[in-house]
């Protein structure tokens, strides 16, 4: 019998996907802003398949409604209100809104 990977070979392989996919589709936005969108859904279909959550960094790259790579000025606007980062995507109007942590509320 062959021997089977190991889920978490599989896990960390898809993690190492998921990262150089949004590496890529930052590339890909200045030449092809769909193609980067393409990278994008795909990186959400391999986390979705191996059950693994996308970095944090990397999770506030891309828009939750229309699944679109957010890039400041381009398709997206940010702005600082009491205490959250509120960012509105320009290409579906969706806005989510992210908790400032308290160590920066002080740094002002």
């Amino acid at each position: 019998m062959a021997k089977r990977n190991d889920k978490s070979k599989q896990k960390s392989l898809a993690k190492e996907r998921i990262i150089r996919l949004f590496e890529v589709a930052d590339d890909f936005f200045k030449k092809s802003p769909p193609l980067a969108n393409n990278c994008i859904q795909h990186a959400r279909k391999i986390s979705m398949k191996y059950r693994i959550r996308i970095p944090k960094p990397y999770n506030r790259k891309f828009c939750r409604k229309c699944y679109n790579l957010l890039v400041p000025g381009v398709n997206m606007t940010a702005r600082i209100y009491r205490g959250k980062i509120i960012i509105t995507c320009k290409t579906c109007g969706n806005i989510r809104r992210y908790p400032l942590s308290e160590k920066k509320l002080n740094e002002k």
